[in-house]
């Protein structure tokens, strides 16, 4: 087992750097800061953060390998026995300068606690005006990848896991147009744990495929200051997702984890105006009604292909 999470540190660390590679080279301008920490309790990580770019306004991009002790109140919702864990993985946020591209979060980590290793993670997309075919382009790498990995890769478990997942239940929307999310895979030994490596590293590759396209489209469309503003409205939605709801940000904290890099995801600008309306009809509009569980790809559903 300690084999099987060294091997995923090192595979996340790489990941780390073919992304902010691939990035930095999309953005063209800027290029990643990089900055080493260690966590008093145990182990350390390598946050890199693109700031004031071309193409992103934003980009964070964290690796880390830690170990300690779990509070009580974590530890008893997790497989495994006692409270001494190991966690590491890589986790980002991007966001891009123009209103018309969208942000993007993943997540691809790996913990153990005595007997117990599980992954989890996943990807989504969180557009500020609705293109249909990004969504699709966007899902349609997601699936593919889990169509290589059947039965570990269930697209149509993982992409309803995302939509449950990353909902605001204050808002009553989603913060997106969704992808995929799991969580405790291989925690309970329902698959041989290689096999579930083998499916993370290939959905961690695949992310810059499914998201990267998307952004080379949508940045040069022209936008003015209503698009920009709406755009900072609806970041102040990602702001309240992560700072209430999010498992991540919430293990880190309780974990006296590394602040600066637990909340790097925050993006450098946000407002909250009152009450904001979208006029009906508008593009604006049009993305607020599709924050909802939507199938993007017209899949049938499991019972009627089996």
């Amino acid at each position: 087992m300690s084999d099987l999470f060294d091997r995923a540190a090192k595979f996340y660390s790489d990941l780390q750097s073919d992304i902010c590679r691939a990035v930095a080279d999309a953005d063209g301008t800027a290029q990643f800061s990089t900055d080493a920490w260690q966590r008093p309790g145990g182990g350390g990580g390598i946050a890199r953060v693109l700031a004031g770019g071309a193409v992103f306004e934003k980009a964070g991009v964290n690796w880390s390998s830690v170990e300690g002790e779990l509070p009580a109140e974590l530890a008893d919702h997790m497989p495994g026995e006692g409270r001494v864990f190991r966690a590491t993985g890589v986790s980002l946020v991007l966001h891009p300068r123009s209103p018309m591209a969208p942000t993007t979060h993943a997540n691809f980590r790996c913990l153990t606690k005595g007997n117990a290793l599980w992954f989890g993670g996943g990807a989504d997309l969180t557009p500020y005006y609705l293109e249909r075919a990004d969504a699709v382009h966007f899902h349609q790498t997601l699936l593919d990848v889990c169509e290589r990995h059947r039965p570990v890769g269930d697209y149509d478990r993982f992409k309803a896991w995302c939509d449950d997942y990353f909902f605001l239940p204050h808002r009553n929307e989603t913060r997106g147009v969704g992808g995929l999310f799991f969580d405790y895979l291989g925690g309970k030994g329902e698959h041989p744990p290689e096999d579930i490596f083998a499916f993370v590293q290939d959905l961690g590759r695949a992310f810059v495929a499914a998201y990267l396209p998307i952004v080379k489209r949508r940045h040069r469309e022209p936008y003015g200051e209503a698009e920009r503003n709406w755009q900072l409205i609806r970041r102040g939605r990602y702001v309240e997702f992560n700072l209430i709801y999010d498992r991540g940000t919430l293990f880190g904290l309780k974990t006296n984890g590394r602040v600066e890099s637990i909340l790097m995801s925050l993006p450098p600008l946000v407002r909250w105006d009152y009450d904001v309306m979208p006029e009906p009809g508008s593009r604006e509009a049009e993305l607020v009604s599709s924050l909802r569980a939507t199938d993007w790809l017209g899949r049938v559903p499991v019972e009627a292909r089996t």
